[in-house]
């Protein structure tokens, strides 16, 4: 006897941080088809929170750049399930306290360095997308993609600029 269990199709979240005031049309177009962005702060003005809303339903968190009454709202931590994965976002990683995978998490979001990077650690994967704002030093201006099927993700991080 065969059962036809029925999936989800994979889920499409946009990753991004570090834009600081900048709304690249490159990020715009390379988020543009996700079901959900995580924006991993040092947003600098509700306009880019605006730009991004939008394109898909946005989670945010606030960055050490963040600042004044606009700002004051949004929550240092924040997690969001998708399909059988909850995910914790954070600006610094420093800010992660305990084990994320005791907790519950599979994937941590964080920004703050704009090194891009995807790491896995204890069964939870580590995922900074880089910086999408004004080019700092030598680093890459990118963005990431995490993929959610069930309670399986995984992540890649692209150069929005070459």
């Amino acid at each position: 006897m065969t059962s036809s269990a029925r999936t989800s199709p994979p889920s499409r979240i946009g990753l991004i941080s570090d834009m600081h005031n900048l709304v690249r049309p490159e990020a715009l177009e390379y988020l543009a088809g996700c079901d959900a962005i995580v924006h991993a702060g040092d947003i600098c003005n509700p306009a880019v929170l605006d730009a991004l809303a939008q394109i898909a339903p946005l989670t945010v968190v606030r960055g050490n750049n963040d600042t004044g009454d606009w700002a004051a709202s949004l929550p240092t931590h924040a997690t969001l399930a998708v399909q059988q994965v909850t995910i914790l976002v954070v600006h610094d990683i420093a800010d992660v306290r305990g084990d994320p995978r005791q907790e519950g998490i599979g994937v941590v979001v964080s920004g703050h360095s704009h090194k891009p990077s995807i790491t896995e650690r204890g069964g939870v994967l580590f995922v900074n997308p880089g910086s999408a704002g004004p080019r700092r030093f030598k680093l890459p201006v990118s963005a990431g993609i995490l993929m959610v099927e069930g309670a399986r993700a995984h992540a890649r991080v692209d150069l929005l600029l070459e």
